[in-house]
């Protein structure tokens, strides 16, 4: 395995074309360079271009997986290195190699989340030379704008993720909107949803009657949920563990947290409400 480097050019423009909950990335071949287009092609570079459009300078960012990755991107680093490749589906799992922990060393910033089991590697291989920040990964709208909003603070590109922040709430409302019209019946659906899926819901607009996860769902808790009849049950497709409510009538959702190579986490939201839209009109 690889690791995978993205150099990310400035930020013009917010759309939606490439990309549901905890764990994602995977075996990758050779390290390449992409633009925020997603071509990729040409060797790795650990350079990156200085400055943006506002004239802030952009630091060099390791993130452990695509996750803390588009974080960084969204909050204007244009040098993002990720570790754990894209393919790895439960990012957790990713044993680091010394190459991984060597890129550490060369960062100005180190993205990584408290549940990952490698987290302590690389604050050992960070030693003093970068600065390792701890990421709240959750996709609710409130809290990913506040992490946007707190890395630019760091990297000083604060003009850049207020930018992307005010793209990002044009988009959400739109597909907010959209998702409102799509209910069934014009009546808001019920669901039960994993933990780290629960954003979906919101985003949707849907009655959450309960929750599970991340622990396995136990008998009673079975029993409890497909009490509440749920429409929808959303589900984190990073730790999925086959039907949750059988035989409750719900229809079950894959939800997918994790963005693509490119690190547009704009795609993540797009890409979910596409597949709520379909789950809410499926006869």
């Amino acid at each position: 395995m690889a690791r995978t480097r993205v150099r990310i050019t400035p930020l013009l423009a917010l759309s939606f074309g490439a990309a549901f909950l905890l764990t994602a990335t995977g075996c990758g071949g050779d390290s390449y360079t992409s633009d925020s287009s997603g071509s990729s092609g040409s060797p790795a570079s650990s350079s990156g271009a200085d400055g943006d459009a506002a004239g802030e300078d952009s630091p060099v960012v390791v993130a452990t997986t695509s996750w803390e990755g588009a974080f960084a991107k969204a909050a204007g680093a244009r040098d993002v290195e990720v570790i754990v490749p894209e393919s790895v589906q439960h990012a957790p799992d990713y044993d680091p190699k010394p190459s991984d922990l060597a890129a550490v060393a060369d960062a100005d910033f180190v993205l990584y989340a408290p549940f990952e089991p490698y987290a302590e590697k690389f604050k050992e291989a960070a030693g003093g030379a970068a600065e390792l920040v701890e990421v709240n990964l959750d996709n609710d709208a409130d809290k990913v704008k506040a992490e946007v909003t707190r890395l630019g603070g760091m990297f000083g590109t604060e003009a850049t993720a207020a930018e992307w922040i005010t793209s990002f709430d044009a988009e959400y409302g739109k597909l907010h909107k959209d998702l409102k019209s799509a209910w069934p019946d014009g009546k808001a659906p019920t669901a039960v949803a994993q933990v780290f899926a629960a954003w979906s819901a919101k985003l949707a607009g849907a009655q959450v009657v309960g929750t599970y996860g991340p622990e396995a769902v136990t008998a009673q808790q079975l029993s409890d949920l497909s009490g509440k009849k749920p429409q929808l049950v959303l589900d984190n497709v990073h730790m999925a563990a086959g039907t949750v409510l059988p035989d409750s009538g719900a229809r079950q959702v894959g939800i997918v947290n994790y963005p693509d190579e490119d690190l547009d986490l704009l795609t993540v939201y797009k890409n979910a409400a596409t597949t709520l839209e379909k789950a809410m009109n499926a006869s």
